[in-house]
């Protein structure tokens, strides 16, 4: 079995008499893709505020990279890099000049050539000399992600990273997530949204009344139901298919993308 790179074990949080986390247990193995999804409250950003160390916990024990969140906190933090909900970028300056400045401010060398490498590697490059506040949605968490990963931490946690994003950036950012994940990256994930879920995770944990009542593969969290009936239905296409199919699901580095024709067709599925 791969090893976990974050150990969480009976974590438990109260703000005054409001009990947010009962007992949390997981592990994330290294180099994958974990999901804890959960509704709004449910306690998914306090989870990453302890394992980042923002936060402590008032029981139970949690480990990063192989330290102790409550009694390693510095080696924690050189281990991590945690990208909120809104992208953390300065809009007056570049893209480049973001990137070089976190650069900088790691005490690393060569920081325009770091800034260059990370610009190519999240399709940015041509966007590169353009003020951050000129970029879409998309653009703006790519480069706040891109930001995140200097110095290459081991691990990253990702606090609802589509909040707010059109399909086309969401898409965007899926493909980010899942080029971290192909590059050894372990991410820790928290969404609300099932598809994302569904779509980018190894396994999935769902946070409930501060509990995690279930954890699994996807595969293993549909073996939970009863076997699905066979039905012959028409399906038509969503929303948001004739919304990508009309804008395109892959926007260029300066946020364009080609228009495509909507084709409807009606399949047969079982």
């Amino acid at each position: 079995m791969t090893a976990a790179t974050i150990r969480v074990r009976n974590l438990q949080k109260s703000y005054d008499d409001l009990q947010v986390l009962r007992g949390v247990d997981f592990d994330v193995a290294q180099g994958s893709i974990f999901a804890l999804l959960g509704s709004n409250g449910a306690g998914k950003t306090t989870v990453v505020k302890i394992l980042s160390t923002l936060l402590a916990a008032d029981a139970g024990t949690a480990e990063v990279n192989g330290f102790d969140v409550a009694d390693s906190g510095q080696d924690v933090r050189e281990s991590i890099s945690l990208t909120g909900q809104f992208a953390a970028v300065d809009e007056i300056l570049s893209g480049r000049e973001n990137l070089a400045l976190v650069a900088q401010l790691r005490h690393l060398k060569h920081a325009g050539q770091i800034a260059d490498e990370l610009l190519a590697r999240f399709s940015l490059t041509e966007a590169g000399d353009r003020r951050a506040s000129t970029y879409s949605g998309g653009m703006r968490r790519r480069l706040d992600i891109a930001m995140s990963l200097i110095g290459d931490p081991p691990v990253i946690f990702l606090d609802e990273p589509t909040t707010g994003l059109d399909p086309q950036a969401r898409k965007e950012v899926w493909r980010t997530v899942e080029e971290l994940a192909k590059n050894g990256t372990t991410v820790l994930l928290t969404t609300q949204y099932l598809d994302e879920a569904e779509q980018l995770a190894d396994r999935i944990a769902i946070l409930h009344q501060g509990r995690i009542i279930v954890d699994g593969t996807l595969s293993e969290l549909k073996q939970l139901l009863p076997p699905a009936k066979v039905e012959y239905v028409e399906k038509q296409p969503s929303l948001e298919d004739v919304f990508l199919a009309l804008v395109g699901d892959n926007g260029g580095a300066d946020g364009s993308s080609d228009s495509a024709a909507v084709h409807r067709t009606a399949d047969a599925e079982r």
